[in-house]
């Protein structure tokens, strides 16, 4: 809806724009902060590389719910969400992480990446077009195509999401001490391979 009158109106953008509500705009101010300092190299702790996925996720999950959750299609838009996170996940869960672990200090050090802020920018920006989209034509919520899509969109980020995090959460398991007498496996170096 939104997309397509901005294409059929572009002058229609300014008014779209100043009809968003202040708060819309402090959030997106806050993501982008988030997003930008994923730009440069970083060390932290398990807890805190994964509090962005986790966050992420609950906003994906509550944009689904917030836009769909008075749909007819509710169920298969939730069955939409899970298959394109799971897709999402697998796609990325099994790749390299170029990140590596001390386990001195018990830290990863992550190198810098524009990933996290795409996928930060990407959800925000479904959040905002369905916002838009469902006050414009709330009738939106009834139309299975519409709604399967923006729920599978959701999915497929959050499982991009989490599917990198799980590199991180993989490096810091297969460092973990293990009891004497158990057989540890073979890593080479404190880089991780899948």
């Amino acid at each position: 809806m939104l997309l397509q009158l901005v294409a059929t109106h572009p002058e229609a953008v300014v008014p779209v724009l100043r009809g968003t509500p202040t708060w819309v705009w402090g959030l997106l101010a806050g993501l982008l902060v988030l997003g930008v300092s994923q730009l440069r190299d970083r060390t932290a702790g398990l807890a805190r590389v994964s509090l962005m996925p986790l966050a992420m996720t609950a906003l994906s999950v509550w944009g689904t719910a917030s836009a769909l959750g008075g749909s007819p299609h509710r169920v298969p838009a939730l069955l939409a969400w899970l298959v394109a996170a799971v897709l999402g996940f697998a796609l990325l869960a099994r790749g390299r992480s170029a990140a590596q672990f001390d386990p001195v200090r018990r830290v990863v050090r992550v190198p810098g990446s524009v990933v996290p802020l795409l996928l930060i920018v990407g959800i925000f920006l479904v959040k905002y077009v369905v916002g838009v989209d469902l006050a414009m034509e709330p009738g939106l919520v009834r139309q299975a195509p519409y709604v399967l899509s923006v729920a599978a969109l959701y999915g497929a980020l959050t499982g991009v999401f989490i599917g990198r995090a799980s590199r991180l959460w993989r490096l810091w398991r297969a460092s973990r001490p293990f009891p004497a007498g158990s057989v540890q496996p073979a890593t080479a170096s404190l880089q991780h391979r899948p």
